[in-house]
């Protein structure tokens, strides 16, 4: 006689999102703002192409 045991190879867990769509349009709000604050700064690029791949989310 068998119990069930856990002979099958478990799955794991399948992984929640972090942020709702309304968090990704607030981050990207914030970006927008922060973008105005930096545009004459080398680092604006990268907060710009961040701020369009997040809009590819929502």
């Amino acid at each position: 006689m068998s119990t069930n045991t856990e002979t099958k190879t478990s799955q794991p867990e399948r992984s929640r999102a972090v942020f709702s769509n309304q968090d990704f349009e607030l981050i990207r709000v914030a970006i927008s703002h922060y973008l105005q604050e930096i545009k004459e700064q080398p680092e604006a690029v990268k907060y710009s192409n961040l701020y369009h791949r997040i809009g590819r989310v929502v």
